[in-house]
């Protein structure tokens, strides 16, 4: 039995669809407050996972804690501390903001003070009244981040939350929910990789159902396979430098600096998909 410190805690985690195994013998671990990458390609067993720690789908095997309690033995208690953005947003179009989320409120047992606070929370305040159909994408995930948050969880899952923004609404999600980790933990999935490099401080690679990666992101971004920058600082002018370094010359050497260049998320993702 693993125990209860951390948000989420997953042990030797499987789950299979008939002969396929979906999810291979996955752990990890997330700490309170953490914004955390889900990478993978598809039918890497992100979905799979994601609906797993969401209480959604039973694990074949293993165990799962959420804020301490047990995803199988306890599944409505575990949905009372997360909130969930799906790829796309369960939003009513013919419905106004407000009227939607208070629907959402009474849906989650949610006080309904609760709904002035997630639209000034989410910004939303001067949309309160408009109808969902006409706003906006980036309004409209807005809205999806608003009734995700509405229970006041303490776990917020994201699936591809600044998918089809233009740049500035990328800008306004990125930066709401990088607010949002002052009072909750993040698990954020996405194909956009430079939105994990924007937000998240830790990283978990799946690949075949199994975690191949999990590292904090710059670890990951310097790691011990990145290449390397030498820094040789040298007395004269920048002719002399290049001479004398050309030339050998040793003792007109200061210093010598070994720096690791910090590779793209990009990179690394695809090495280690290879």
């Amino acid at each position: 039995m693993i125990d209860s410190t951390s948000m989420i805690k997953v042990k030797d985690l499987v789950r299979k669809y008939g002969e396929v195994t979906a999810v291979d013998s996955v752990s990890f671990e997330i700490a309170p407050g953490e914004i955390v990458g889900l990478l993978g390609h598809n039918g890497a067993g992100k979905t799979t996972l994601m609906r797993i720690l969401t209480s959604y789908l039973p694990a074949t095997s293993g165990e799962v804690l959420i804020g301490g309690k047990d995803v199988r033995e306890n599944s409505l208690a575990v949905r009372r501390k997360i909130g969930y953005l799906p790829e796309t947003p369960p939003l009513y179009p013919d419905m106004n903001v407000r009227d939607f989320l208070a629907y959402a409120a009474r849906l989650k047992d949610a006080p309904a003070a609760d709904v002035d606070r997630v639209l000034a929370e989410c910004d939303l305040a001067d949309a309160a009244d408009k109808v969902i159909g006409t706003l906006s994408k980036g309004f409209k995930q807005r809205v999806g981040i608003a009734q995700a948050i509405l229970n006041d969880p303490e776990l917020l899952i994201l699936d591809e939350p600044t998918s089809g923004l233009d740049p500035v609404q990328v800008r306004q999600v990125r930066k709401l929910i990088t607010n949002l980790k002052e009072k909750r933990t993040v698990l954020l999935s996405t194909h956009v990789l430079s939105e994990i490099e924007h937000m998240a401080q830790r990283v978990l690679i799946i690949k075949a159902g199994k975690i191949i990666a999990d590292e904090s992101l710059n670890t990951l971004l310097t790691g011990a396979e990145g290449e390397q920058e030498i820094v040789i600082r040298m007395n004269g002018d920048g002719d002399d430098a290049v001479r004398k370094i050309r030339d050998l010359r040793l003792p007109g050497v200061e210093t010598i600096e070994v720096r690791k260049l910090q590779q793209s998320l990009e990179s690394v993702f695809i090495k280690l998909n290879e």
